[in-house]
């Protein structure tokens, strides 16, 4: 897939007030859609993913896969408020000509889409053939369905709602005290803040996982270890792995994004708001999934028109979206 960049020149009012001027966009295409006749997949990606599908979820995009570029124009973009190319809080501030950092505006999962729409008329994308997104990507997913039905024809939501619960807020919560328990978490250096992402990355992970995926790849194999743990080992490595690709300020805007879903808020009520969506829709919920049950996921697709709701099977809970190809790529079969 090709990388490219997107300057919108103008300002992106936000949905809480405020702007965003001139904001740029980063986004991979497998081909230019305005001169292919092949239908649009469109993915919308998680927390700290990037706008290159085959890099994070190499088991369905690529040749032969799911989403073959051979079959299907594929887009992805890489969402306001991250480090990956998109604007956010390491970007310059027009108003004082320093990084943003702390002062990045809360940015909601509308004003995401919005960016995605701005995206999508640039590249001359009229009709979406299939739209998903998983986690984070499924609030982008979803909340782009209801904004513009009659854009999507089919709606893919995997291990996602339709709000941010109070269970996932508290985690996100929990994640930025981590962060700001960082003294280096100052606003001042852009770098700052790295000992607070890694800490609020361990944090985060324990809600991706669970208690079955730990006790499977990081059991002990002798029964006479009492310290340096396997367990203990893979919180750090993994935190520290974050920080080598991922920006603190980045994360903590994001997070803040995410506790702003709400497919409600000034629709009425939930089921107002998700009868809008006219896209043949398939709900996917992961088995042992800690962040988003299955009955969120049961629920949404009764509230959903034309949806309808499959199960899948993981030790790994959340993480299974990334893991269990084969079960999703059957289950987006019969949609």
């Amino acid at each position: 897939m090709k990388k490219g960049r997107f300057h919108y020149t103008g300002k992106l009012s936000l949905e809480l007030g405020g702007w965003l001027q001139d904001p740029v966009i980063a986004y991979h295409l497998s081909e230019n859609p305005a001169i292919s006749d092949k239908p649009v997949v469109w993915i919308c990606h998680a927390l700290t993913a990037n706008s290159d599908p085959t890099s994070w979820w190499p088991g369905m995009v690529g040749k032969g896969k799911t989403f073959d570029p051979a079959k299907y124009t594929i887009v992805c973009a890489n969402i306001l408020g991250s480090c990956y190319g998109s604007t956010g809080p390491a970007n310059i501030n027009p108003g004082n000509g320093k990084p943003w950092l702390k002062d990045f505006p809360l940015l909601t999962v509308r004003d995401l889409v919005r960016g995605h729409s701005l995206l999508k008329d640039h590249l001359g994308i009229e009709t979406i053939h299939l739209l998903t997104g998983s986690s984070v990507g499924g609030f982008q997913a979803l909340e782009w369905a209801v904004m513009e039905p009659g854009l999507v024809k089919r709606l893919v939501l995997i291990a996602t709602g339709p709000k941010a619960t109070p269970w996932a807020i508290a985690i996100n919560e929990t994640e930025r005290m981590a962060i700001e328990a960082d003294p280096g978490f100052d606003g001042i250096h852009e770098a700052g803040g790295q000992k607070g992402l890694a800490a609020a990355r361990a944090i985060g992970l324990l809600s991706y996982r669970g208690y079955e995926a730990y006790n499977l790849s990081q059991q002990e194999t002798s029964e006479n270890i009492t310290d340096h743990f396997r367990a203990s080992s893979y919180q750090r490595y993994q935190g520290e792995k974050l920080v080598k690709r991922f920006n603190a300020y980045s994360y903590y805007a994001i997070t803040k994004t995410q506790d702003t879903h709400n497919v409600a808020r000034g629709r009425g009520n939930m089921a107002d708001a998700l009868s809008q969506i006219q896209a043949r829709t398939l709900c996917i919920g992961i088995g042992n999934d800690l962040l988003f049950p299955c009955s969120e996921l049961k629920s949404l697709s009764g509230l959903i028109p034309k949806a309808m709701y499959t199960e899948i099977v993981s030790d790994y809970g959340h993480d299974g979206f990334l893991l269990e190809n084969e079960q999703i790529s059957r289950a987006i079969e019969r949609l």
